[in-house]
């Protein structure tokens, strides 16, 4: 196997997903569904493919594609830049889906990831060593333990570069990423309670040596490092169709910006207008971001150098 952009370790699932016509309904009152569809998703699935629309190529490993997923990953992904080789087909189990209801403002998921996460039996791969040294930067998802953690050492010990997700900031694969993304609803299920967030975006920025970014909907991003403190940036305004694989699409910007070399500011920047563009269609995974698109938002361009230029 050559060399590659982008080798992604996570989650890669089947999405139910159901767009409402209104608002979520209030419990024991009824919802008019707009749109559904089924299609491949998960922080790393939907990674893939964005990445894949931005024009990188992409290895992807993880969690064991079972009956009932198989088809739909295997069928979608023929002909893009996404090589799904490494995904293990496993006919002893239905495989991982999500459902997902959607309306202008919110996604509310169900699945059953808990279980999948605790059972005694692990579905998901170990990633192999030379997978990895092929690519020029990697995406991490945290979810499958010391697998996950093998990613992140052997990221360190050969200085590749690295982008994860909703990992606790005393955590191994945090404190050596090049950058972390936290979300809101990581929060939620993680550091309940009374948590001043502040403090947490001083605890992850200074058990970390790269970048930290807090996501919060439509709210400020938070992002900064050690040597500089906490920075803000406004979310880009557009006309929102649907929130489903926005975070993820933010996380495909990350690994972008850290494959082209941009700085901390633009990066962020970046990640924001892909995941902005994300939210003006629905179904994503049929309707990706592009590269076009996205940095007419930012107002730049990609220089030959393979750096960001422009006016942001």
């Amino acid at each position: 196997m050559g060399m590659f952009d982008v080798y992604l370790y996570g989650m890669v699932v089947a999405t139910n997903s159901f767009l409402l016509a209104g608002a979520y309904p209030k419990p024991d009152t009824y919802g008019e569904i707009k749109m559904k569809h089924k299609l491949p998703g998960g922080e790393t699935g939907t990674c893939a493919t964005v990445l894949s629309s931005l024009g990188c190529t992409v290895l992807m490993d993880g969690n064991h594609m079972g009956s009932n997923v198989f088809p739909v990953i295997k069928a979608f992904y023929q002909g893009t830049k996404v090589d799904i080789s490494r995904l293990t087909h496993d006919i002893t189990y239905d495989g991982l889906e999500d459902y997902v209801i959607i309306d202008k403002d919110t996604r509310t998921p169900f699945g059953m990831f808990g279980s999948f996460c605790s059972d005694s039996v692990k579905r998901w791969n170990k990633p192999r060593l030379e997978d990895i040294l092929a690519a020029r930067v990697v995406g991490l998802d945290p979810f499958f333990g010391e697998e996950a953690e093998f990613v992140a050492k052997v990221c360190m010990e050969y200085k590749i570069p690295y982008v994860t997700i909703d990992c606790k900031y005393d955590s191994l694969i945090h404190k050596n990423a090049n950058v972390t993304i936290i979300s809101g609803e990581f929060f939620g299920y993680t550091y309940t309670g009374e948590v001043d967030k502040e403090e947490l975006f001083e605890q992850y920025i200074t058990n970390g040596n790269g970048l930290v970014i807090f996501t919060r909907g439509s709210k400020e991003i938070w992002y900064g490092r050690k040597k500089t403190g906490k920075k803000v940036l406004k979310p880009y305004e557009v006309l929102v169709e649907s929130t489903l694989g926005a975070g993820d699409t933010f996380k495909a910007g990350c690994v972008y910006a850290l494959l082209k070399g941009m700085e901390d500011e633009d990066l962020v920047r970046f990640a924001n207008a892909c995941a902005a563009v994300a939210c003006t269609r629905f179904p994503l995974p049929t309707n990706p971001p592009t590269l076009s698109e996205v940095m007419a938002l930012v107002g730049g361009k990609i220089t030959d150098d393979n750096r960001f230029n422009g006016d942001v």
